[in-house]
């Protein structure tokens, strides 16, 4: 499983293992995770960094409707994987 490092606004460095990735009319997305094993926090993330940066900049998903069709699509490309929002019981 790949892992990266983001760094925050703040400059803090944060570690994250990507599951897997995708892009839906032309932005790209990828979900990552704070632990390999177990469960941990999942988030996803888009891309919205400029075609010519050579460096992708993400940042997370937080418009409900975009996450949960997102989050859909991730769901149907593993069928073992289930992503709950914090909402969820």
């Amino acid at each position: 499983m790949e892992k990266i490092i983001f760094t925050t606004d703040e400059g803090e460095e944060v570690e994250f293992f990507v599951l897997d990735e995708t892009r839906i009319a032309g932005t790209d997305y990828i979900l990552v995770v704070d632990e390999m094993d177990g469960d941990g926090e999942a988030l996803i993330l888009k891309d919205v960094s400029a075609p010519e940066a050579e460096e992708a900049q993400y940042e997370i998903v937080d418009d409900d409707k975009e996450l949960a069709a997102v989050a859909e699509v991730f769901e149907k490309m593993d069928e073992d994987l289930t992503l709950l929002s914090e909402n969820d019981d």
